[in-house]
């Protein structure tokens, strides 16, 4: 399997063989972040989610929220979908849990801007 690492800027192209759903051996990786980020994205591959949230009441009618960490790939769409039916009050300031252990899956939805009331 050929994928590219996004670690860092080199974007390595990193070929991965894959024997009975493990890793067995990476080539074209120019560091071990290259390695490791291989092995993660061919058996358990996770993203930070990044999506905005309705306020009432505030100086702005939504702000930015994204996961506390990565969440499995596979939890991606429940997690938006979720997200869909939340509507905050004001004021939200930055770093405020807005939604605790999303979809299970142990990642906190963090406000990644202020909204004062209005």
């Amino acid at each position: 399997m050929e994928i590219t690492c996004i670690n860092c800027p080199m974007g390595c192209s990193l070929n991965v063989v894959l024997e009975n759903g493990k890793v067995s051996s990476v080539a074209g990786a120019t560091c071990k972040k290259g390695i490791v980020y291989a092995e993660m994205e061919c058996t358990n591959p996770t993203r930070i989610v990044t999506s905005t949230v309705p306020v009432r009441g505030g100086n702005l009618r939504v702000v930015p929220v994204k996961t506390g960490s990565a969440i499995p790939k596979g939890k991606i769409v429940d997690c938006l979908r979720y997200l869909k039916g939340v509507e905050l009050e004001a004021p939200v300031m930055l770093g405020d849990v807005v939604i605790k252990n999303v979809c299970g899956s142990g990642v906190d939805i963090v406000a990644t801007r202020n909204v004062c009331g209005a």
